[in-house]
Protein backbone atom coordinates (compact mmCIF):
# COMPACT_ATOMS: atom_id res chain seq x y z
CA UNK A 1 0.00 0.00 0.00
CA UNK A 2 1.20 4.09 -0.73
CA UNK A 3 1.81 5.74 2.28
CA UNK A 4 -0.57 8.21 2.87
CA UNK A 5 0.11 12.07 1.72
CA UNK A 6 -0.64 13.11 6.18
CA UNK A 7 -1.41 16.41 7.48
CA UNK A 8 -0.54 16.32 11.34
CA UNK A 9 -2.54 19.13 13.23
CA UNK A 10 -3.39 19.82 16.72
CA UNK A 11 -7.22 18.53 17.51
CA UNK A 12 -10.16 20.79 17.29
CA UNK A 13 -13.73 20.34 19.09
CA UNK A 14 -14.88 19.95 15.42
CA UNK A 15 -13.01 17.15 15.17
CA UNK A 16 -14.11 15.17 17.77
CA UNK A 17 -16.92 13.45 16.07
CA UNK A 18 -14.66 11.56 13.55
CA UNK A 19 -12.45 10.86 16.89
CA UNK A 20 -15.28 9.32 18.24
CA UNK A 21 -16.06 7.00 15.20
CA UNK A 22 -12.47 5.84 14.94
CA UNK A 23 -12.74 5.38 18.79
CA UNK A 24 -15.92 3.30 18.59
CA UNK A 25 -14.34 0.87 16.10
CA UNK A 26 -10.82 0.76 17.38
CA UNK A 27 -11.54 0.02 21.00
CA UNK A 28 -13.49 -2.75 22.97
CA UNK A 29 -14.02 -0.19 25.48
CA UNK A 30 -13.85 3.22 24.04
CA UNK A 31 -14.04 6.74 25.52
CA UNK A 32 -17.16 8.42 25.10
CA UNK A 33 -17.59 12.07 23.11
CA UNK A 34 -17.92 13.61 26.28
CA UNK A 35 -14.37 12.13 27.79
CA UNK A 36 -13.02 12.85 24.66
CA UNK A 37 -13.93 16.47 24.34
CA UNK A 38 -13.06 16.94 28.53
CA UNK A 39 -9.28 15.47 27.14
CA UNK A 40 -9.24 17.76 24.13
CA UNK A 41 -10.23 20.81 26.81
CA UNK A 42 -7.66 19.78 29.36
CA UNK A 43 -4.54 18.71 27.02
CA UNK A 44 -5.06 21.12 23.97
CA UNK A 45 -1.32 21.33 23.06
CA UNK A 46 -0.71 17.40 23.13
CA UNK A 47 -4.10 15.89 21.14
CA UNK A 48 -3.57 15.51 17.37
CA UNK A 49 -5.12 14.34 14.54
CA UNK A 50 -4.14 13.29 11.00
CA UNK A 51 -5.91 14.12 8.24
CA UNK A 52 -5.49 12.91 4.62
CA UNK A 53 -7.34 14.82 2.10
CA UNK A 54 -9.61 16.42 4.87
CA UNK A 55 -10.45 13.24 6.31
CA UNK A 56 -8.96 12.40 9.51
CA UNK A 57 -8.14 8.69 9.85
CA UNK A 58 -6.01 8.97 13.31
CA UNK A 59 -5.21 10.71 16.75
CA UNK A 60 -3.11 10.78 19.76
CA UNK A 61 -3.39 12.47 23.16
CA UNK A 62 -1.72 12.58 26.13
CA UNK A 63 -0.34 14.70 28.75
CA UNK A 64 2.95 15.70 31.07
CA UNK A 65 3.57 14.03 34.00
CA UNK A 66 6.15 15.31 37.19
CA UNK A 67 7.14 12.72 39.42
CA UNK A 68 9.62 15.65 41.34
CA UNK A 69 12.11 13.86 40.32
CA UNK A 70 11.39 13.34 36.37
CA UNK A 71 9.46 14.72 33.58
CA UNK A 72 7.85 12.83 31.08
CA UNK A 73 4.74 12.17 28.57
CA UNK A 74 2.13 9.65 28.91
CA UNK A 75 0.29 8.72 25.77
CA UNK A 76 -3.72 8.96 27.16
CA UNK A 77 -5.00 7.29 23.94
CA UNK A 78 -4.09 6.46 19.96
CA UNK A 79 -6.01 4.98 17.45
CA UNK A 80 -5.63 5.19 13.59
CA UNK A 81 -8.91 4.31 11.32
CA UNK A 82 -8.48 0.31 10.58
CA UNK A 83 -8.73 1.27 6.56
CA UNK A 84 -5.31 3.49 7.19
CA UNK A 85 -3.09 0.90 9.33
CA UNK A 86 -0.11 -0.04 8.33
CA UNK A 87 0.43 2.96 5.98
CA UNK A 88 2.35 5.36 8.36
CA UNK A 89 -0.28 7.10 10.35
CA UNK A 90 0.22 5.55 13.86
CA UNK A 91 4.17 6.69 13.16
CA UNK A 92 3.95 10.12 12.85
CA UNK A 93 1.24 11.04 15.10
CA UNK A 94 3.23 9.17 17.81
CA UNK A 95 6.82 10.99 16.41
CA UNK A 96 4.82 14.40 16.60
CA UNK A 97 3.49 14.02 20.20
CA UNK A 98 7.46 13.13 21.23
CA UNK A 99 8.64 16.00 19.53
CA UNK A 100 6.04 18.11 21.31
CA UNK A 101 7.15 16.51 25.17
CA UNK A 102 10.57 17.08 24.26
CA UNK A 103 9.40 20.74 23.30
CA UNK A 104 7.87 20.68 27.09
CA UNK A 105 10.97 19.30 28.51
CA UNK A 106 9.88 15.76 29.15
CA UNK A 107 13.39 13.43 29.66
CA UNK A 108 10.61 10.40 27.93
CA UNK A 109 7.22 9.03 26.92
CA UNK A 110 5.64 6.05 28.93
CA UNK A 111 2.04 3.88 27.74
CA UNK A 112 0.00 1.14 28.90
CA UNK A 113 -0.75 -1.62 26.13
CA UNK A 114 -2.92 -4.34 26.55
CA UNK A 115 -0.88 -7.30 27.08
CA UNK A 116 -2.91 -9.54 24.50
CA UNK A 117 -2.04 -6.51 21.84
CA UNK A 118 0.83 -7.46 19.79
CA UNK A 119 0.76 -6.04 17.10
CA UNK A 120 0.66 -2.73 19.09
CA UNK A 121 3.56 -3.73 21.30
CA UNK A 122 5.70 -4.59 18.16
CA UNK A 123 5.27 -1.20 16.57
CA UNK A 124 5.92 0.50 19.95
CA UNK A 125 9.08 -1.80 19.46
CA UNK A 126 10.16 -0.52 16.02
CA UNK A 127 10.28 2.58 17.23
CA UNK A 128 12.37 2.20 20.52
CA UNK A 129 10.04 1.68 23.69
CA UNK A 130 10.94 -0.67 25.99
CA UNK A 131 8.71 -2.80 28.25
CA UNK A 132 9.12 -1.46 32.02
CA UNK A 133 6.50 -3.77 34.36
CA UNK A 134 2.94 -5.18 33.89
CA UNK A 135 -0.49 -3.50 35.78
CA UNK A 136 -2.38 -6.60 36.77
CA UNK A 137 -6.38 -5.93 35.49
CA UNK A 138 -5.78 -2.33 34.66
CA UNK A 139 -8.33 -2.74 31.80
CA UNK A 140 -12.46 -2.66 32.57
CA UNK A 141 -12.47 -6.48 31.36
CA UNK A 142 -9.77 -7.24 34.00
CA UNK A 143 -7.25 -7.76 31.65
CA UNK A 144 -3.35 -6.35 32.43
CA UNK A 145 -1.44 -3.74 30.53
CA UNK A 146 2.26 -3.66 30.19
CA UNK A 147 3.54 -0.26 30.43
CA UNK A 148 6.18 0.52 27.75
CA UNK A 149 8.85 3.77 27.97
CA UNK A 150 11.24 5.73 25.60
CA UNK A 151 13.62 7.72 27.33
CA UNK A 152 14.58 10.67 25.15
CA UNK A 153 18.92 11.20 24.58
CA UNK A 154 19.95 14.91 23.81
Amino acid sequence: MMPLQLTILRAQPSDIPQIVGIEMVAFVDPWDEMTLRETLNCFPETFFVAKTNGDLVGFIVGGIEDTGEEVYGHIMNFAVAPRCRRRGVGRHLLRRLEQEYAILGANGIQLEVRVSNTVAQEFYHSLGYREVFQVASYYSNGEDALVMMKWFRF
